[in-house]
């Protein structure tokens, strides 16, 4: 196991890959994909053997590629290793010096066990008329895709060829060069020049349109959603421009999202060039753009400057988070940005009250040794460390925070860091521009509470509360309402003038209420699900916030409508709550319907998401 990544196999400290080739065929009746990867590789110090992760694949031949012969390298499987797959260990044709390059070429095919992958049968799609595939690569499941050193803590260029059946489009994390007819095929060529760890190249494969934004940019989808999608993303070329004012210069050429089948396990993918996106964002009224800020933000943090290992992930998401609400800001106003900052405040005490205020997987820089990465997902990388960054930026300043920030994604582009990288060059900046003032204030942050300490931040930072007032006084009125037992002061008029994000707050406020003391009668919960139509609410948001608060006030005619919502998509921010909600409500037979409906519907999930909700319902 490395030094350099807990997470990783294999042997990073010895050599290392510069660029990668894949020639790549999707076969859909198999379920599986093949073909070869070429590494460009160069020895970091005197290695004989080459060791790479994999997970889930058949190895077909390992060869040196060399100017005029390409010999077959001896290679065997090492031990299986419980979370992080099994190494492939290739015996070099002899010791590599310090410097000195070899290209290797290893072909192979995906099988059931490839994490990365999921095909889906055509009734799982939008369409129901054709197939579907895509692949999630983070945090370690590259290494199920293709062999490779799976760690952020290597950034490589890649270009492909994949040959997909006709009719279908084929789609990857990178600029289309071309394509042309192979029989019944297509291959789509393509090309990475930027720099990228391996858990950002994806490719998706599917019956597919695209609608142009703008110069730049465009919406994929199937054909039946590509007109809701395109309504939903109009803004897509402003958000981006956006996006360089705030920060730097957009460098990736092209941003484009595809819109995927609703069992994506995440609400977004930050690939470059191709943001993976839930379907459950299509709201039709483009109330949950910010997440495509969320998304649009990763091309600076986690894509330019990345993360060494996934310990430090707070760099990726608490930066991308903190860039997410300078947008925000700037596109629907300061008070949308306060509240999405109040609300992941609340969805940071949950999961640390979940976890439990004293489990060091809440540390911002967690220890991974033997643990898979996905086990510590959770939004603490992304609140804790936005609230760190938001925390720096009050004490030092806005002006000097933005002038830090841009400086900061300058000099780390192309690089994997740590946290210590952060710290110095936040030391070294401020010394230059605030002298020994900006110092000591820097030497008055707790930073070993900050960064290794479980549980809350240190620090509770004050946002403004002017915008959660009206939400605040809503929820105080069901309360009353639900006292007396008469409805008739609350109209579906005063809901619906509040903002997505406020009704969001009306929903938290009362669910953290109902925790502490029971506030809300069964009448009142009926009265409230009926005047503003909410368990099976268009709006995804809308509907999970609901559902979390009569789950936790165990309102069993809420049943059926959290089923469907499993049943509806497998996006884990919306899947594993309500899940873990309906398992809690035992006396009520939550446990065993929770049980029944995943066993039925677990082959429709991600890999991921199905591993995660096992674990859940501790099945």
């Amino acid at each position: 196991m490395s030094t350099i990544d807990p997470n990783s196999l294999s042997n990073l400290s010895h050599i290392t890959t510069n660029h990668l080739h894949l020639s790549l065929s999707v076969d859909f009746p198999r379920k599986l994909i093949h073909g070869h990867v070429l590494l460009s590789l160069q020895a970091l110090a005197e290695s004989s053997s080459l060791i790479l992760d994999t997970t889930g694949l058949i190895i077909h031949s390992v060869q040196l590629v060399c100017p005029d012969s390409s010999p077959h390298l001896s290679f065997k499987f090492g031990n299986k290793h419980k979370f992080y797959g099994t190494p492939l260990e290739i015996t070099l044709d002899r010791p590599y010096n310090k410097d000195e390059s070899l290209k290797v070429r290893i072909d192979y095919q995906t099988t059931e066990d490839s994490g990365a992958l999921q095909f889906l049968t055509p009734e799982q799609t939008k369409g129901k008329k054709h197939p579907f595939l895509f692949t999630q690569c983070q945090s370690i499941y590259a290494r199920s895709l293709f062999p490779c050193q799976d760690s952020p803590s290597v950034k490589l260029s890649y270009s492909a060829d994949l040959r997909v059946p006709k009719p279908f489009t084929g789609l990857m994390s990178a600029i289309c060069t071309g394509s042309k007819d192979d029989g019944d095929h297509t291959i789509f060529t393509w090309e990475q020049t930027i720099s990228v760890p391996s858990y950002l190249i994806v490719l998706a494969c599917g019956n597919l349109v695209k609608h142009d934004i703008g110069p730049r940019t465009a919406v994929w989808a199937e054909p039946e959603f590509i007109d809701a999608c395109a309504y939903e993303f109009a803004d897509l070329e402003h958000i981006v421009s956006l996006g360089e004012s705030i920060i730097t210069p957009y460098v990736w050429k092209r941003y484009d999202l595809l819109i995927l089948p609703p069992s994506f396990p995440y609400g977004g993918m930050e690939n470059p060039c191709l943001t993976f996106v839930t379907p459950t964002m299509i709201s039709g009224d483009r109330s949950l753009v910010d997440l495509i800020s969320h998304e649009l933000s990763h091309s600076w943090s986690g894509n330019l400057v990345t993360t060494r290992n996934w310990e430090h992930f707070w760099l990726n998401e608490g930066w991308t988070t903190f860039f997410e609400r300078q947008i925000t800001e700037k596109l629907s106003g300061r008070d949308t940005s306060q509240l999405l900052s109040v609300l992941g405040v609340d969805e940071l005490k949950n999961d640390v009250n979940r976890m439990g205020v004293t489990n060091k997987l809440t540390n911002m820089v967690p220890n991974l040794t033997e643990v898979h990465p996905d086990d510590a997902f959770s939004t603490i990388p992304y609140e804790k460390g936005y609230n760190f960054l938001y925390y720096l930026q009050h004490m030092l300043g806005k002006d000097f925070w933005k002038s830090f920030y841009q400086a900061y994604v300058y000099k780390f582009t192309g690089k994997s860091i740590d946290t210590d990288d952060f710290k110095n060059f936040l030391y070294e900046f401020t010394s230059s521009n605030l002298g020994p003032q900006g110092v000591e204030k820097l030497d008055s942050v707790d930073w070993d509470s900050w960064l290794n300490k479980p549980g809350m931040p240190p620090v509770k930072n004050e946002f403004d509360s002017e915008p959660m007032q009206a939400p605040i006084n809503l929820a105080n009125k069901w309360i009353s309402a639900s006292n007396s037992g008469d409805y008739s002061q609350v109209t579906k008029k005063e809901f619906d003038n509040l903002s997505t994000h406020q009704k969001l707050v009306f929903f938290t406020d009362l669910k953290t209420r109902q925790e502490e003391t029971p506030i809300l009668s069964e009448s009142a919960l009926a009265a409230m699900d009926s005047t503003y139509g909410l368990s099976y609410n268009g709006n995804f948001e809308i509907r999970a916030a609901w559902l979390y608060l009569a789950l936790g006030a165990k309102y069993k005619p809420v049943f059926d409508a959290a089923v469907s919502m499993v049943a509806d998509q497998g996006r884990m921010k919306f899947t594993r709550p309500v899940y873990r909600l309906l398992a809690a409500c035992k006396d009520e037979g939550g446990y065993e319907l929770a049980k029944e409906t995943f066993l039925k519907l677990e082959n429709t999930y991600h890999p991921i998401c199905a591993r995660m909700v096992r674990q859940d319902l501790k099945l």
